[in-house]
């Protein structure tokens, strides 16, 4: 078996994991989501929830994993016994659906920036939507989900020092950069100030009581901070007893929330500006990011190529960086179970992902619906961790924040917050997703 090893700074550790978060689903999905789930109240339901619910979990995940230092497939073995293996299979399964469809969308991703950089942007809906059918049909999809996959497998390769935390610094920074500057742009925008009252001041009391605004806001939370799908225990694991857990959740949190609420102060003022695109609005994902956006970008002419082919190569890298967390817990799992090296594991995997995801590539409403499943995949996973270090390994749990020299009160809220807030409000979540879906 091949030596376990760690990162090589903390900062190294938080921006992983932050670029983990900080994907697709962060940096489009956030505002889509918002403008699905009713503005303000989407929003003030995720805050809610990312900062009662949400950083506890991430917590009791990362303790998880430094305390075990293992895989997520074999970390709650190890922490609670064999009955809790359902728990690691979750992680992996989730994990692989994820990637499964999110190599797909990846691949319009590249596509996109590829088509913006080259041959410029359509100058109307006709030509936008003609686009995005060869974007995603035929060999070209194919092409792009492998590249993504590729891309992925290499990261992963190089191993955590080299690969994943050497890409991490130099990219995060780099995104949240481009983020800010695109933020800025959108400030000057005849519609920005609609924008930001459809995305921040609209008001509904009612969205509060809306199943599927709860279940967007859940979704969303854990899906753009990794939780539930062994992410954080995989990066957990490789940490030292250095780290102060809680401050790198905050940390983490953080940064991920500021890039998607920075992600809707960008989409909502182009939405607001451009006729061409709220022409389509209220569509799909789909319509909405790869139709909508480049023709109303057209408009601007070579400034608004130079912007869509900023937008579109951060949202890829943004989906790197998620892409390579995810093919991470599989991986790490097979070198714990089976002793398997790096490379023939990452071969194995990739290889099933693929596979997998070939539904997804073939339809976009295939796409949709295997990503709404593995929402509730991500709740179910939540619930199951904030039970199994909130009753079960408490003791562990305590040592280990302890042994970090973790603030005594973050100790004991953390823990009270795992027992008695989040496994109710997890299940309401999860309850209330499965009834939408339904």
């Amino acid at each position: 078996m091949e030596a376990r090893e760690n990162w090589r700074s903390r900062w190294g550790f938080v921006l992983a994991a932050a670029g983990s978060a900080v994907g697709l689903g962060n940096l489009w999905g956030f505002a889509y989501k918002a403008s699905q789930g009713g503005g303000a109240a989407f929003l003030m339901i995720y805050l809610l929830i990312v900062f009662i619910v949400c950083i506890p979990v991430l917590i009791a995940e990362m303790v998880l994993g430094r305390s075990t230092g293992k895989s997520p497939l074999i970390a709650p073995v190890v922490a609670a016994g064999s009955q809790w293996r359902p728990l690691g299979l979750l992680f992996v399964v989730a994990s692989c659906g994820i990637l499964s469809f999110y190599a797909v969308l990846m691949g319009w991703t590249l596509d996109t920036f590829f088509h913006s950089f080259f041959f410029g942007l359509p100058n109307n809906l006709d030509e936008a939507k003609l686009f995005i059918s060869s974007v995603s049909k035929g060999s070209s999809v194919f092409l792009g989900q492998l590249a993504s996959l590729f891309l992925t497998a290499a990261v992963v390769a190089s191993g955590i020092r080299n690969g994943i935390e050497k890409l991490a610094r130099w990219s995060m920074p780099f995104l949240f950069g481009v983020v800010i500057l695109l933020a800025i742009w959108s400030a000057t925008l005849p519609g920005a100030i609609s924008g930001y009252q459809e995305f921040l001041l609209k008001w509904d009391t009612s969205e509060f009581l809306n199943p599927e605004t709860i279940r967007l806001a859940f979704g969303q939370a854990f899906f753009s901070l990794s939780l539930g799908i062994g992410i954080i225990v995989a990066y957990s694991s490789y940490l030292n007893r250095n780290n102060q857990l809680p401050k790198e959740a905050f940390w983490i949190s953080g940064l991920d929330t500021s890039v998607g609420i920075l992600a809707g102060m960008i989409t909502f003022p182009i939405i607001a500006s451009f006729p061409q695109v709220k022409e389509v609005v209220g569509g799909d994902f789909v319509d909405t990011l790869f139709v909508a956006l480049p023709t109303g970008l057209s408009s601007l002419g070579l400034t608004g190529q130079i912007i869509s082919v900023l937008f579109f190569g951060l949202i890829f890298i943004a989906g790197l960086t998620s892409a390579i967390s995810l093919l991470e817990v599989p991986v790490s799992s097979l070198i714990d179970q089976f002793g398997f090296t790096r490379s023939k594991a990452i071969s194995l995997c990739t290889a099933l992902i693929f596979i997998i995801g070939i539904p997804s590539a073939l339809s976009s409403k295939t796409l949709g619906t295997v990503a709404t499943y593995m929402d509730i995949l991500l709740l179910l996973g939540g619930f199951v961790i904030s039970i199994l270090m909130g009753w079960f390994v408490t003791r562990k749990f305590d040592e280990d924040l302890a042994n970090s020299n973790s603030n005594l009160r973050v100790r004991k809220y953390t823990k009270f917050m795992l027992r008695w807030v989040c496994p109710p409000a997890i299940a309401f979540g999860l309850i209330m997703s499965i009834i939408d879906v339904l």
